[in-house]
């Protein structure tokens, strides 16, 4: 069937088309010729934006794993699953067959039942890219239990948040971890946080750096003893369509973060399906996408999409500095990887270091790009264009969340004409709408707006753990009927989504709605700028200004700093126009960034308002001394 599988435009269109005028008809379709069910459902969707309640495939009976792992074992056992990398190039490589990956996740899925968990229970991991990381994942969705990966890069009172709120009766965490030359002592920080949650019965502890360790008597359990004993084979939970799946915080704007909650049957069938088409994945491809299974990203392209589909994933342990800025080159040459999905902060950070460390390297494997977890500027995206795809693979500039599930608006290769900055066309089954402030709907092109979607998609999150009202009031009540993004979208002459930035990234400047995106990315074009973060602070006559933070390429720049930032206010004039002049640039030596990437805008917020009484969390930062830095030299 066509359908599974999109090759050009005129299909994409007909796919879309037929996705949106029978929504249910299509996504039938393609649960019915995809997937292994135990009982097929009794209806295929039932909605209603206002209470907020979404479900799909209603009735139907299934385990994900089922579909991940068994179903491949009859013509595919010997075909490698996950291809683990790890930090040191000097380990070994580690190539995992479907069978193999079977046996582990059913002896890890027996340890859990021994040690007291069953369906419906919490568990929380916390573990480094590693196999065991995978293998605990789905042992959880083998029996049922929900899993809630925390990135192991957390701190213990940001664990200790997480785990609290769904009430985690175990977690899963190793000695410790590798990133580049250090080790992290994840046990420690585990420990610490323990110290605060008293719903945790069971640790189990997997051996990877082989470090001195505290285990607390009664508690704290080896995992290997555990799995050496243990039977290969678990007979898989059947699961109702509905039944939760995961838990994965997402930080809100503002104080705790959001339980997110996605549940089996849509999750499924939905990563599944854009893995296919957004990847052009064929049964002989070696796939790899950079992400942790910490985040939305490895949950849905490492593990379930890549595994629905017998697919190879790498999976890499390391950092894409260590032990040099052409690790990444290096894996890709060696596994001859055909696709290629990561961040627009690592292809900016690669770039930075030239292109020594690219030209060492074979990259004509290469398939497909993919970018994800912010829009990628223009300067970034021609050089990976360029030189990592050598204008040979196309680029899928991906627009998703992590209540989303899946990737909602991308070009899918060699099909959809590509536009830098812009993530093109809406994924089929998705209905993307702009709104006005108002609340009125923005029919025309070449307008911009705020991104809501007026129809639900198989993969969406259903709730927030434990609070129904507060996934209520985020995502439903802004504007009736749709689900809104909290982000902001231009859309083109050609019905083209460019993503302007989170809507409180929007500033307004003089009456002007000024996203912060398109100004950074002018700004960025600079060849003495390496990273820039805009905010708004308040203005006596134009009501906000905007105040720039710049990191240089070359912190001993020579040239005066005034001089700097006049060429940087010509820049944004030419690209933006005169009204996103910044009224200051402070330069710095770095940004505060949470672990997954992402700047801490409203710490900057603070900064250039003069408010920096209450910095409020400041836990998930990978570099809380910058924060210091930057309000020592601020105006």
């Amino acid at each position: 069937m066509s359908n599974y599988h999109i090759k050009h435009l005129e299909e994409y269109y007909q796919v879309y088309r037929k996705s949106v005028r029978a929504p249910e008809n299509f996504w039938e379709e393609v649960a019915e010729e995809h997937f292994l069910w135990y009982k097929k459902w009794d209806n295929v969707l039932s909605w209603d934006f206002t209470k907020p309640d979404v479900k799909w495939f209603e009735g139907a009976k299934l385990n994900i794993t089922v579909n991940c792992i068994d179903r491949h074992l009859t013509t595919n056992a010997d075909k490698t699953a996950i291809l683990f990398e790890p930090n040191d190039p000097n380990e070994e490589a580690e190539s995992i067959t479907y069978k193999q990956l079977h046996e582990r996740v059913c002896k890890f899925a027996n340890v859990l039942k021994h040690q007291g968990i069953s369906k419906g229970d919490r568990v929380c991991i916390y573990l480094p890219m590693i196999p065991e990381l995978a293998v605990a994942v789905l042992a959880c969705a083998r029996i049922g239990a929900v899993h809630s990966v925390v990135f192991a890069g957390f701190s213990s009172t940001a664990l200790a948040t997480r785990i609290n709120d769904s009430a985690c009766k175990m977690v899963i965490t190793s000695d410790g971890s590798y990133r580049g030359a250090k080790t992290i002592d994840l046990k420690g920080i585990v420990d610490e946080a323990l110290e605060d949650c008293s719903c945790v019965d069971r640790v189990l502890v997997v051996k990877r750096i082989h470090s001195k360790i505290q285990m607390k008597e009664g508690r704290d359990v080896w995992l290997q003893p555990l799995l050496d004993k243990a039977d290969t084979d678990c007979k898989p939970e059947i699961m109702d369509a509905e039944d939760p799946l995961f838990i994965l915080y997402t930080s809100g704007s503002t104080g705790m973060p959001k339980g997110m909650v996605h549940t089996t049957a849509g999750y499924m069938v939905y990563t599944a399906y854009t893995f296919k088409n957004v990847f052009q994945y064929k049964p002989e491809d070696i796939y790899w996408c950079t992400a942790d299974i910490g985040w939305i990203t490895g949950h849905s392209y490492i593990v379930y999409g890549p595994l629905a589909n017998g697919a190879t994933t790498v999976m890499f342990e390391g950092v894409p500095s260590y032990p040099d800025y052409g690790r990444f080159w290096q894996i890709v040459e060696k596994h001859k990887v055909n696709q290629f999905y990561t961040a627009p902060t690592a292809i900016r950070a690669l770039a930075k270091e030239g292109l020594e460390p690219v030209e060492k390297y074979d990259l004509s494997s290469l398939k497909v790009l993919g970018s994800v977890g912010e829009p990628i500027n223009e300067e970034a995206w021609h050089w990976y264009n360029d030189n990592i795809g050598k204008k040979q693979s196309p680029i899928v500039d991906t627009w998703w969340q992590t209540e989303t599930g899946g990737i909602m608006i991308t070009p899918i290769p060699f099909a959809t004409p590509t536009k830098p900055t812009y993530a093109t066309l809406p994924f089929p089954g998705i209905q993307p709408t702009l709104m006005d402030e108002e609340g009125n709907e923005l029919k025309n092109n070449q307008v911009s707006g705020r991104l809501c979607i007026k129809f639900p998609w198989p993969s969406m999150a259903r709730t927030i753990w434990g609070n129904h009202q507060r996934y209520k009031d985020t995502y439903f009540s802004t504007y009736e009927n749709k689900y809104f993004t909290g982000d902001g979208a231009f859309r083109d002459e050609v019905g083209y989504y460019r993503i302007t930035g989170r809507v409180d990234d929007v500033i307004i400047v003089s009456g002007h709605n000024l996203g912060t995106a398109p100004i950074e990315d002018a700004i960025n074009e600079h060849p003495a700028v390496a990273e820039s973060a805009i905010v708004g602070f308040p203005h006596d006559i134009k009501g906000n200004a905007l105040y720039g933070y710049v990191i240089l390429k070359d912190v001993g720049e020579t040239r005066r700093h005034d001089n700097l930032r006049k060429e940087i206010n010509q820049i944004i004039t030419e690209h933006v126009g005169p009204i996103a002049k910044l009224d200051k640039i402070q330069f710095t030596k770095g940004l505060p960034k949470t672990r997954s990437g992402k700047i801490m805008r409203r710490i900057l917020r603070k900064i250039a308002c003069k408010d920096t009484s209450n910095l409020g969390d400041t836990s998930t930062l990978l570099n809380p001394e910058v924060v210091k830095d930057i309000m020592d030299n601020a105006f």
